[in-house]
């Protein structure tokens, strides 16, 4: 039986539950786009904010939704999610500033304290801005900030409940279709086992900008396809995971210098996608979804299934749901709750 408990959304980590993975990536299908080193315009006109969905002055991020494409201000334009994320410091750049003559207003002075406003040149004033359009009301419930409620699914639950769900869901995974086929951020690849069953590529996250080694954070995305999240995994998909974990850490240690000591190698239950994906991530950067209800290591997960076949089958899982999400309904239902 599924069991559910009250767990209000206090802290970020909680919220980190239900932190996006690849926020950008829910697109159009077929809708296929590669970086630019030129100015480019945002995919739409225009932005009258209608509500802020999100924010954290502590990771210097907001979600914002809005209407775009508005022909005459009068609400018939489209729903649109923007991002806004103060990106991290680069030490090159930061010492340049500091060694110039930079543009500072004091705010307080105090013995051998003394605070300011520094206005740096534009290299160090760069905003990552994600967008999500054209956005459905999926969508902004996902970014949404929630209250989550905790839930324990048995592997009755997931064949009678969770399973069927997921099926009627639609948002589409055609971004992970695009990368395997190199339509899309081919030359972000920086490993692949091109093997049709036991092969992945391995690449960067959006979240992370390549600049520091400090919050390291890489997907590996499996060739194979049909294969959705850990209750999928039988001791068949053993030569795919050790891969996976192996030659991943190898990769990493061969581009960045990372050994395997320092890295995080983990999937998500449930996961924001349903395609087996392993997260990569710096042993001490505390990334989206590394809490104990949340993340799995793959190590663990490879010996849970050489010890017994069944295991992700059979096995009850913990994670957390909104307070507002189907799913969690249907659980409640499932064994009379209301």
């Amino acid at each position: 039986m599924a069991d559910v408990q009250s767990q209000p959304c206090k802290r970020k980590r909680e919220a980190d539950a239900e932190e996006t993975e690849e926020p950008i990536r829910e697109e159009k299908e077929g809708s296929v786009g590669n970086g630019t080193s030129g100015p480019v315009r945002l995919p739409f006109s225009g932005f009258r904010l209608k509500k802020v969905l999100r924010e954290s002055a502590r990771d210097k991020i907001i979600f914002l939704h809005g209407k775009v494409n508005e022909a005459s201000g009068d609400g018939d334009g489209e729903d649109a999610i923007v991002i806004l994320e103060k990106t991290p410091f680069q030490v090159e750049q930061v010492t340049q500033v500091l060694t110039g003559s930079p543009e500072l207003q004091l705010q307080f002075s105090n013995d051998i304290y003394s605070t300011y406003h520094l206005f740096p040149p534009r290299p160090l004033t760069d905003v990552k801005t994600t967008v999500v359009y054209p956005a459905t009301e999926k969508h902004l419930q996902k970014y949404q900030r929630q209250d989550l409620r905790l839930v324990r699914e048995t592997g009755a639950d997931y064949r009678n409940v969770t399973l069927p769900h997921l099926e009627t869901q639609t948002l589409s995974i055609q971004w992970v279709y695009n990368i395997l086929d190199k339509k899309a951020e081919a030359d972000r690849i920086i490993f692949e086992n091109p093997d049709p069953v036991d092969g992945f590529v391995l690449i960067p996250d959006l979240k992370w900008n390549q600049q520091q080694l400090d919050d390291l954070y890489l997907i590996a995305i499996c060739h194979r396809r049909g294969i959705r999240s850990l209750r999928d995994l039988t001791p068949e998909h053993l030569p795919l995971l050790r891969n996976i974990l192996q030659q991943g850490q190898d990769a990493i240690l061969q581009r960045y210098q990372v050994p395997a000591e320092r890295l995080r190698v983990y999937l998500h239950y449930l996961p924001s996608y349903y395609h087996l994906h392993v997260h990569f991530t710096a042993l001490g950067f505390e990334a989206p979804g590394t809490v104990v209800e949340r993340a799995h290591l793959l190590a663990q997960v490879v010996e849970n299934l050489e010890q017994e076949p069944t295991y992700y089958q059979q096995r009850t899982l913990t994670f957390a749901l909104r307070a507002d999400d189907p799913l969690l309904r249907l659980l409640h239902e499932a064994h009379g709750g209301s």
